[in-house]
Parts: structure tokens; sequence; C-alpha cells
């Protein structure tokens, strides 16, 4: 397979998670949506290395990290939205503005 295939599934699949970020009305939605963008983020993360050729293998290391910070991302976000669902019995996104003081 070429860069190019890479690269074109990458962007297909940051584009389906921006999509989903915009238009997600849910919180849990809107977490999934954004793991969508991190993993299109690994593949080309990934191809690039591949691609060069690069001898440290910063790319793969690099998205190595990436995964790390999603699943940091996840249970810390996942704790925040059970939270407001709690307080709530709502996990709209709509709704969150109502929350300023």
């Amino acid at each position: 397979m070429t860069i190019s295939q890479f690269l074109l599934l990458g962007s297909a699949l940051f584009s389906m998670g921006l999509y989903g970020v915009i238009t997600r009305r849910n919180a849990v939605l809107v977490l999934a949506s954004v793991e969508l963008m991190l993993a299109a983020v690994n593949i080309n993360l990934v191809a690039f290395d591949s691609y060069f050729q690069d001898q440290l293998k910063s790319g793969q290391m690099l998205s190595l990290f990436v995964i790390a910070l999603a699943a940091a991302e996840v249970a810390i976000g996942i704790a925040i939205v059970l939270m407001i669902y709690r307080n709530r019995q709502s996990a709209d996104v709509d709704e969150l503005s109502e929350m300023k003081g």
C-alpha cells in the first residue's frame, strides 16, 4: 500500500471524528469522536514513520504516547460525564452551558 492510501484513510477518519464532535449532543459520543480523531492521527504518524524509514522509530513512539494520552483522556472524560449525569440526569452537551455560575 502507498502512503497516499494511508493518508486518505487517516483524513477520512479524522473528518468523521470532526463531524461527530461538531454535531453530537451526547457527551459520551463526543468523547468517542475525539478518540476517532486520535486514531486518525496515529495512522498518519505511523505511515509517515514508515515512509521516511526513520531509524529511531520516532513516529511509532509518538503514536504510543498519543495512545497513552487518549487513555487518560477517556478515563477523566468519562468520570466528568458521569458526575454531570448524576447531578443533572442528562449528558446533553447543550445543557452544560447552563452550569455557569
